[in-house]
Parts: C-alpha cells; sequence; structure tokens
C-alpha cells in the first residue's frame, strides 16, 4: 500500500460528505498519459435520493482523483468543470477538494468508455453515441466563446511545440531517425502551413482530447465527458478531428465524411459557421488532424520512452496512417508522406516486439 493511497484514505475518513456513509475501500478506477490516478468507492447507500437516469451520473459510487501537487494542479481542472457544467455538458460533478494533497472527490460517470461500446466497430451504436457526442460539441461552440476568453490560447508557439515532438520523440528517440539540411526546411514550411490553417479558423472551447477514450456512457445523458483540464481557446474544427479521426479506433472515410457534414449542419444551424463555407471547413478540418495527429504520435513515443506506458506505441502505425490518407490531398504535405511512407512507417514496423509490444 504506496504512501499515497494511505493519504487518501485519511482525507475520506475526514471528510464531511462522507460522514454517516459506509463506503468501500478505494480500488482502482483508470489511470491515463499523466500523473492522475483515479480510484472508485462504493457506498452502501446511494448519497442522493435521485435515480442515477435523472442525474447523469451514479448515485451509490463515487471516484477519487489523484494528482500529487509536485506534478499536477487541480485548478484547471476544476474551473473547466464548473464552465462545462454551466453549458449542459454532462461532466464530473466536484463533491470535495483538497488543493494542498492534490485530491478530488468526483460524481462517478461509470465505466464504459465510448471506446468500449465500439470496438469491435459497431455502427448501429455508432450512430446513437457519435450523435450524441456531436451535439454536445455543438453546444459547446455555440456558448462556450465567451467562457474560452480563460483559457490559454491554443496560438503559434504551441501548434508549434507540439509537432515538434513528431521530430524529436517519434523520429530521432524511438525511430532514430533525423531530417537533414533540407528536410528540416521542409519541416518548417509545412509546419507553417498547418498554424496558418488553425489560427484562420474561429477560436473557440476547445477540450483538446475530445475522443472515445475521454467520453462515457453516462447514465441518462450521454456523452459523460472527462479529462478536460488541458481545455484552451483554439481552432473551431479541433475536438471534432479529435473524434472522428481518433487515433484509438477508425472509421471508413464516407462514414467520417457523413458525421462531419452533419456536424457542420449543426454549426449552421446554431449560426456558428455558414453553409457557404463547407469546403473551406474540410479543409481546416483535415489540416488540424494532420497537426494532431503530428503531436499525438510524438506523444506517444514520449509515453514509452520518459514514462515507460509502452502500450501507447501500439496507436502509432493508425496514427501516422492518418497523416498519409489525409495529407494525399494537399500537395503542400508531400515531403511528409514522403518520410512517412518510404522511410517512417517501415522503420516502425521493423522495430524488435521488445521496443514496439
Amino acid at each position: 500500500m504506496d504512501e499515497r493511497f494511505q493519504q487518501i484514505c485519511a482525507w475520506l475518513e475526514r471528510l464531511p460528505f462522507l460522514a454517516g456513509h459506509e463506503y468501500s475501500q478505494p480500488v482502482a478506477a483508470s489511470s491515463d498519459a499523466s500523473f492522475r490516478r483515479y480510484f472508485r468507492i462504493r457506498l452502501a447507500r446511494p448519497f442522493i435520493e435521485q435515480s442515477s437516469d435523472a442525474l447523469g451520473y451514479h448515485n451509490d459510487s463515487l471516484i477519487i482523483m489523484d494528482a500529487p501537487p509536485q506534478h499536477e494542479d487541480c485548478r484547471p481542472f476544476i474551473g473547466v468543470a464548473c464552465t462545462l457544467a454551466e453549458l449542459g455538458l454532462n461532466v464530473p460533478k466536484i463533491l470535495a477538494q483538497d488543493l494542498s494533497q492534490g485530491f478530488l472527490l468526483l460524481s462517478d460517470l461509470g465505466t464504459e468508455t465510448y471506446l468500449s461500446q465500439l470496438i469491435p466497430q459497431q455502427e448501429s451504436r455508432a450512430e446513437s453515441l457519435y450523435g450524441g457526442a456531436l451535439s454536445a460539441l455543438v453546444k459547446l461552440q455555440r456558448a462556450g466563446g465567451p467562457a474560452s476568453q480563460q483559457l490559454p490560447a491554443y496560438d503559434a508557439a504551441l501548434l508549434h511545440r507540439e509537432m515538434d515532438l513528431f521530430s524529436d520523440w517519434l523520429g530521432e528517440k524511438h525511430l532514430q531517425i533525423g531530417l537533414n539540411k533540407l528536410q528540416k526546411g521542409q519541416w518548417t514550411e509545412i509546419k507553417q502551413v498547418l498554424i496558418e490553417s488553425a489560427l484562420a479558423q474561429p477560436q473557440t472551447f476547445v477540450h483538446r482530447d475530445y475522443h472515445s477514450r475521454n467520453l462515457m456512457l453516462a447514465p441518462g445523458l450521454n456523452p459523460g465527458v472527462i479529462d478536460f483540464q488541458d481545455a484552451v481557446r483554439g481552432g473551431l474544427t479541433y475536438d471534432a478531428v479529435s473524434l472522428l479521426r481518433d487515433c484509438y479506433i477508425a472509421w471508413p472515410p464516407e462514414q467520417v465524411q457523413e458525421w462531419l457534414r452533419a456536424y457542420f449542419l449543426q454549426l449552421c444551424a446554431a449560426q456558428v459557421v455558414d453553409t457557404s463555407q463547407w469546403s473551406d471547413f474540410v479543409k481546416a478540418f483535415d489540416l488540424m488532424g494532420i497537426q494532431r495527429h503530428l503531436k499525438a504520435s510524438g506523444i506517444f513515443a514520449r509515453l514509452s520512452h520518459r514514462d515507460g506506458k509502452d502500450g501507447y506505441l501500439n496507436d502509432i502505425p493508425q496514427t501516422l496512417n492518418y497523416i498519409v490518407q489525409v495529407g494525399a490531398k494537399y500537395p503542400q504535405m508531400k515531403p511528409l508522406l514522403d518520410w512517412i511512407e518510404k522511410d517512417w512507417l517501415v522503420r516502425l514496423h521493423a522495430l524488435p516486439a521488445a521496443s514496439q509490444p
């Protein structure tokens, strides 16, 4: 039993919110690509006299977020959670907090992620789940503009740093491939194209990790939304491409296009965009996705080499495939596609099993 776990148990015993409640010992609920951990406790009786379906979360269990203060700051999570709840999204409710220790007590949205419900690809289930996720996203983007003014900007510097994760961590560290002088010049030009496209979009509230592992099949109100603490003010298409070109599950391009069109029409009805902007919207969506997938592939490599989370290496091929498939539509991306197809993917597939579990 580690020291943090003992501190969690002691904190729970002192909480006024749990006074008079019998509950189970905390058990691991999940972890993510950070230092945060999550635990679940079961209550002997509901802590609120309403059904789970009416609440949008379970009434007989709770989640403890363990976010060590030396590594994580709970305040962005708290601030964004309050904002998203005010905008009508189903997010965990914060029931108690101790920022000095890095503990939060949260309502429980359950154990079933969208991903768990969609593998193998169940198209009949996907329609309702993706429909709900896109409608929630439109709700956020219709009303979240003013709130996004308080968020960090998804500016050129941040977009640039994220894409350098691709060259630094996936290329140099994982694949041991460096860029020569010519390629470095091409890489600079490619990044500039992607940055200019991202900044030319309407800037709005961006969850930043709106995908199948962070959307929950919640009681009564889908989706339950988690892992939103890194929200920023950024490009309108970012969350949509995170969802529809998900690093963890891939759908046929025709299906993605159908969902994207439905989402676009909802944005038009909400007066976020105009119907005449469809072709520009698709291009912005495509280029935003390339930026995201460059970042994601670098992060997956970094999670393996820096944090020992080797399982994320399995998600790199699909992430690079998106770049190849989408980038083929845009001549400015040709040098990038040449590197990936002729060298990077070849090297990736040649790695020994121990390097790519």
